[in-house]
């Protein structure tokens, strides 16, 4: 098995992270990354370092643990809208009996972990269309990536580096993305309930000031 440089801790670590649930109970047990301080994009190494993570930071490091596992480090970038601006989400994604699930880290009472139950990319995506909404009740996603294999990235050291890996999200950005909704289905959309709304404020982590 390839440990990729990882540390006699990393390793420790990512051998009793050894099933998606596991991985997700641990990229939930850290810290929410609210950036205070700009856009950052963190290594795994660093995310442990600094026991916190924002989306991309947690789906790349629960990537990293599944190839540890003998899995593709595979994530998905779903895209919003931009205007009205609503921010794009990242996760990982894993495959078991078949079917594809994800795990995702997020400040949020949506946009969570998926089991494994999905037989397209595409259905999995679409799981998180209702719950992907603005505090106006508008629904925004509107956009997926095709799976995108991290070790494309293996010259940037995106495991274990010490420097900033923006460079990886700007790449997710820019490959293809399919669309999910036809014109005619944005203009008939239905706005969420104010009770989806109130349950979308739920926070896990509170903005240290």
């Amino acid at each position: 098995m390839k440990k990729f440089g990882y540390t006699k801790s990393e390793t420790k670590l990512f051998r009793r992270l050894n099933s998606p649930k596991k991985i997700q109970d641990y990229v939930n047990s850290l810290r929410f990354n609210f950036e205070e301080n700009g856009d950052t994009c963190m290594s795994p190494r660093e995310v442990l370092k600094n026991k916190k993570a924002n989306c991309i930071e947690g789906a790349i490091l629960a990537a990293a643990v599944l190839e540890f596992h003998g899995a593709r480090p595979l994530v998905l970038d779903l895209r919003s809208t931009k205007k009205p601006y609503d921010d794009d989400h990242v996760v990982a994604v894993f495959k078991q009996s078949g079917c594809f699930g994800a795990i995702s880290k997020t400040n949020h009472a949506v946009l969570r972990y998926r089991e494994p139950i999905y037989e397209t990319v595409r259905e999995l995506a679409l799981s998180y269309f209702h719950e992907y909404f603005l505090n106006s009740g508008r629904k925004t996603l509107r956009e997926y990536s095709d799976l995108f294999d991290l070790s494309h990235f293996d010259n940037l050291n995106w495991r274990t580096t010490d420097k900033s890996l923006l460079r990886i999200s700007f790449y997710l950005d820019k490959i293809k993305h399919r669309k999910i909704l036809s014109p005619k289905q944005i203009k008939n959309l239905r706005p969420a309930d104010k009770v989806e709304i109130e349950a979308g404020k739920i926070a896990e982590h509170k903005k240290i000031k």
